[in-house]
């Protein structure tokens, strides 16, 4: 079995590539050079990663181009009017009160954290064997606030829930 940095390291080389950039969701993040851009851009890509590669791309811009191609300083410090922008965002399943939610925790999280990073490694410690903890922890911490919609909790898998998201092992 590959330790946890050469299994990474053989998926570095498949799939960064830009060949296979330019054509999957994960150009969405690529946009940008900001860690927190990055970060809130790679999970809007994961959230819509169900369907289409380009229709998922193109879902993405649409939401990139509703917060002015920087997320992070959108979500920071949005106006009711910049949200109103958001009001008609859909994705399959996902809607404008997800996106709402998703805009109101990232702005909770981002006023207290340099990074979304810890949201999962908070819940992650050296002995664990996999990231389930991580994933599970993650979920609960994205959920915490008061006004989330039980059809919001659908967008974020983890491991407890009994979703298809996977258990790396480390």
């Amino acid at each position: 079995m590959l330790n946890t940095k050469d299994f990474l390291n053989k998926q570095v080389q498949i799939y960064n590539q830009k060949s296979f950039i330019e054509l999957d969701p994960i150009c969405i993040p690529h946009l940008f050079t900001k860690k927190q851009d990055i970060e809130i851009a790679g999970l809007f890509a994961a959230v819509f990663a169900w369907g289409q590669r380009t229709t998922i791309i193109n879902k993405c811009t649409d939401l990139m181009d509703r917060m002015d191609h920087a997320p992070h300083q959108f979500v920071l410090h949005h106006s009711t009017k910049d949200l109103k922008r958001l009001l008609d965002f859909k994705h399959r399943t996902f809607n404008d009160t997800d996106l709402l939610y998703f805009v109101s925790f990232l702005n909770f999280w981002y006023a207290q954290n340099e990074s979304l990073e810890t949201a999962f490694s908070n819940h992650l410690l050296p002995k664990d064997k996999t990231i389930e903890k991580a994933l599970n922890g993650f979920r609960n911490t994205f959920f915490s606030l008061p006004d989330v919609s039980n059809r919001t909790m659908k967008h974020i898998a983890s491991p407890i829930q009994n979703s298809a998201c996977k258990r790396l092992c480390m």
